[in-house]
């Protein structure tokens, strides 16, 4: 999955423009939008649709095997019809992973950034243009957001807020670990200051975003220590913020706080993204998951009890080494007793470093299609069951975007599905009240019930 940098109006005048191109998770996306912000902030317009750009900056994900070898095509691409090229920084989990590697194999790199030292950014594209290899992999003890500009809302009525990085759980797949270090939490004060100008800027539903975003712990303005429901609690007393959601979130760090907030506070909304990775507490100790097939039911039933109609979300990753096909069923059989309303599934990839990179009983590639094409027909199946029980229901939907036709916008369900409406004469931003009237797998219709929800 790719994200272009939001697009903005080019500044008037002369100057350099600039583009950041954001693969992979949600963090990433933040971090493009920081990075843009930045570049902003330093002089650099973004670039108009469809122009050539001064500056291209990649940021990257390392999750996928092929991750790396994409970014070396993506640099082969941005060379222009009369040989010139634009600066190219390459940022985020691959520029950290790979290091000095990418400006030796793709010499038309100029800066290698990684995702916890990219607030140098500016420092080292001046570098650049001076003609030096800028590389940065810095891990620093100092937080890069108190480098960054101050928040201010976009075009957008949604944001994402980034409160924790890192992971200490080691799973033992996953390079997290090691391209984003130890995890950190962001105090809370910065993290109030900063909501509050996403809503004073018009941001009325803000996504909490963090590896393990559960884990986020910190003390309030009275020097209490808070867990994210604290967080939560306090965010939902800001005036115009209609809407929070937080992702993603580990089997382990479900406290009965955060639990609890699911059925006590309106706005944090009914879906919880909640990884469980497999269905064999085997395979769960291989991958170092750090938590059973019953603790994981046990959470999903605890926030059922408080909040009846969430929906709950899932990764899962088939042909993990060692992975037999009991193994494989057992995950089929966690899925059905859950029924998900959404879900990633993968393939195991296998991450040079990881200890599962080196591990027996490595499965074979037709054997892990097929598990996969198996796990997608049941999530599918239920993900479209999930969406036909939404039909005739009456609910708020944010307006978020456009739609393919005249009048038609899309915004967001409290369940997180995409709703199409015709609102001939509303806003992106606007809160309105519909009724579900069909259900696809991906997208849901409605009906205007009432315009401006209060």
């Amino acid at each position: 999955m790719t994200f272009d940098s939001p697009a903005r109006k080019p500044a008037p005048g002369p100057g350099k423009t600039f583009r950041v191109k954001s693969f992979g998770c949600q963090m990433n996306v933040y971090d493009g939008e920081r990075m843009a912000e930045m570049l902003e902030a330093g002089g650099y317009a973004a670039a108009a649709e469809g122009a050539d750009a001064d500056l291209v900056v990649l940021n990257t994900c390392h999750i996928r095997e092929k991750a790396a070898e994409k970014v070396y095509s993506d640099i082969g691409r941005l060379k222009r019809e009369d040989g010139s090229r634009p600066t190219i920084a390459v940022a985020g989990c691959v520029a950290q992973a790979e290091g000095a590697e990418i400006a030796r194999r793709a010499p038309s790199v100029d800066v290698v950034v990684g995702p916890q030292a990219y607030h140098r950014l500016p420092d080292l594209i001046a570098r650049a243009e001076r003609g030096e290899k800028a590389i940065d992999l810095d891990m620093p003890l100092d937080s890069k957001f108190g480098a960054l500009p101050k928040r201010a809302g976009g075009q957008r009525p949604t944001a994402f807020l980034t409160v924790q990085e890192g992971c200490d759980k080691f799973c033992t797949y996953c390079v997290v670990p090691y391209t984003r270090g130890a995890e950190t939490s962001r105090p809370f004060a910065d993290l109030i200051a900063e909501a509050r100008a996403l809503v004073a800027g018009g941001v009325r539903e803000i996504t909490l975003l963090g590896q393990n975003v559960n884990a986020w712990d910190g003390e309030d303005e009275r020097g209490r220590a808070i867990g994210l429901d604290g967080l939560i609690r306090e965010l939902a007393k800001e005036d115009g913020l209609e809407r929070i959601r937080y992702t993603t979130s580990h089997p382990n760090d479900m406290t009965d706080g955060l639990i609890a907030a699911h059925g006590e506070v309106d706005e944090l909304m009914p879906f919880l993204h909640l990884p469980v990775q497999a269905g064999s507490d085997r395979i769960l100790a291989a991958m170092n998951r750090s938590h059973s097939v019953e603790s994981y039911l046990r959470v999903i039933e605890r926030v059922r009890a408080v909040r009846p109609d969430i929906a709950i979300s899932g990764d899962f990753i088939v042909g993990f080494p060692g992975e037999s096909e009991a193994d494989f069923e057992a995950t089929l059989a966690i899925v059905r007793a859950t029924q998900y309303a959404m879900a990633y599934s993968f393939k195991y990839s296998r991450r040079p470093g990881t200890p599962a990179a080196t591990m027996d009983g490595q499965v074979e590639e037709a054997v892990m299609n097929d598990r996969l094409q198996r796990l997608q027909a049941l999530l599918n199946e239920q993900q479209q069951a999930f969406n036909e029980r939404t039909v005739g229901r009456t609910t708020r939907l944010l307006l978020e975007r456009r739609g393919k036709h005249d009048g038609q916008l899309i915004g967001k369900s409290p369940w997180l599905q995409s709703v199409h409406v015709t609102a001939p004469g509303l806003a992106i931003g606007d809160m309105v009240e519909v009724r579900i009237t069909s259900a696809g797998p991906n997208s849901l219709g409605a009906e205007l019930l009432m315009e401006e929800v209060a």
